[in-house]
């Protein structure tokens, strides 16, 4: 088992690459991408049993699907940094004839994309699928699927969260990204999501909260609690409490980094705040 201090190092240089993925061609969306490194690195690097060589069925091993796609640079990363590709083709982040598109797609055949997303609201129902079909094939493996807060605003959310539950998907883990931001305010100013842990619970949820989703022991320890409520009948939902743009001083606090890449010289003061620990690309 990799060792925490192993696992924060890690999640240091995905931060980097994302910054430099979102500079090199000065667009992308660095904020939750920053403030989700230790989520990523934690589920790749520790609590998912997945196959590096990628087929798409993903037959036999936990599964992942991102639901908010615009946060494609710290999905890139970390499968790049765990052994899916080559981490020198992040320089090619969002150039032509690049498989690594603003949003995730599949044509291109990039291995650990399983479905094209961006389009919000959608991810978790294609991961309810999936695990509808391990549970038909008797594969006891995980289904895993992130969604942003804001994205709870889209109504295909909530109708995917009814069939969960009455389906007895017990084999299905959904994770939300509480920032309590997205791309034009905060999300209570925007579109107030009122109780959000009370709604899940409602609709049948087992729920569980991670309260410093920033901090990486307390993300593995949480994501090893869920994965151990698996199994008894209900899915399980993940509220991950992050900051967007952590840690970067000039990001944090702000929504205004959702979808905004820096320039040569916040690229410089960022970068100045994360060690290399694995080294760029």
């Amino acid at each position: 088992m990799p060792e925490i201090t192993y696992l924060e190092n890690v999640a240091s240089q995905v931060r980097r690459d994302v910054l430099r993925q979102v500079h090199a061609c000065a667009s992308g969306h660095p904020g939750a991408s920053l403030g989700c490194a230790e989520f990523f690195v934690a589920l790749y690097f520790e609590i998912m049993h997945h196959d590096r060589a990628f087929n798409m069925k993903g037959a036999g091993e936990d599964v992942f699907f991102l639901s908010n796609g615009h946060i494609s640079p710290v999905f890139y990363s970390t499968l790049a940094r765990s052994g899916y590709f080559e981490v020198a083709e992040l320089a090619t982040f969002r150039k032509l004839n690049s498989r690594l598109q603003g949003h995730p797609a599949t044509h291109e055949g990039l291995p650990g994309i399983r479905i094209a997303s961006g389009s919000l609201g959608q991810g978790m129902s294609v991961a309810i699928g999936v695990a509808l079909g391990k549970k038909l094939d008797g594969d006891d493996k995980t289904v895993f699927v992130l969604t942003g807060d804001g994205e709870l605003q889209e109504g295909q959310v909530w109708e995917a969260a009814m069939f969960a539950p009455h389906n007895k998907l017990d084999n299905m883990i959904v994770t939300v990204d509480l920032n309590g931001r997205q791309i034009d305010g905060d999300t209570k100013d925007v579109l107030s999501l009122g109780d959000v842990e009370g709604k899940w619970r409602t609709f049948g949820w087992d729920v569980m909260t991670i309260e410093n989703g920033n901090d990486m022991a307390a993300v593995v320890s949480g994501l090893k609690e869920a994965k151990s409520r698996l199994g008894k009948g209900k899915p399980v939902c993940v509220l991950l409490k992050t900051e967007m743009g952590f840690p970067i001083d000039f990001m944090v606090g702000t929504h205004k980094w959702h979808g905004a890449a820096p320039n040569d010289e916040q690229l410089a003061n960022a970068l100045g705040q994360l060690e290399e620990t694995l080294g760029d690309y």
